[in-house]
């Protein structure tokens, strides 16, 4: 099974992966921890993308985060599953918000080493708007229409937490 997960920052997708890689025994890419070197320091897409086009030759994966840079259409192609966590902007805030407390000045398990838990204006204002735009939604909208029959789209704590508890049975 091949599984890929996008959607806002804080939605969750990081932990949905990871809850997801344990119950179906699937190994588990975190985009970030490709896109991002020790520092925060950004990495050639040529480079990130090559370890992502690696993972995909798997039988079976999961791979979450949003980078179109990162093979973005072919891992949407390859996948069984897409599971787009279009959660509100408050809700994403407090899950950020906790991340934050929890990890703060650590690296998350999710993330490249080296890359410590920040929160910044920067970041509170894309949480909020400017990674929830009308093209952001829109293209959330085109993939939907593009696979119905493989994406999932769950926009609520409540609907991820249902998938997790159904999870053999909603996604194969």
């Amino acid at each position: 099974m091949r599984i890929a997960i996008l959607g806002y920052s804080g939605a969750g997708k990081s932990t949905l992966a990871a809850r997801l890689g344990e119950r179906l025994s699937l190994p588990v890419l975190h985009l970030d921890s490709v896109h991002f070197a020790p520092g925060w320091v950004e990495r050639p897409d040529a480079e990130a993308a090559a370890e992502v086009r690696g993972w995909m030759a798997r039988p079976d994966w999961i791979i979450e985060g949003n980078y179109t840079a990162l093979l973005r259409a072919e891992r949407l192609a390859l996948a069984d599953r897409i599971l787009l966590l279009e959660l509100p902007r408050f809700s994403c805030l407090g899950a950020a918000l906790r991340r934050y407390r929890r990890y703060r000045g650590h690296t998350r398990p999710d993330m490249a080493p080296g890359c410590p838990e920040k929160f910044d204006a920067e970041f509170f204002w894309w949480l909020l708007y400017a990674g929830r735009t009308a093209a952001r939604r829109a293209d959330f909208d085109a993939i939907a229409r593009r696979y119905p029959d493989k994406v999932i789209r769950l926009r609520s704590r409540r609907a991820v937490n249902r998938l997790l508890a159904e999870t053999a049975g909603r996604l194969t």
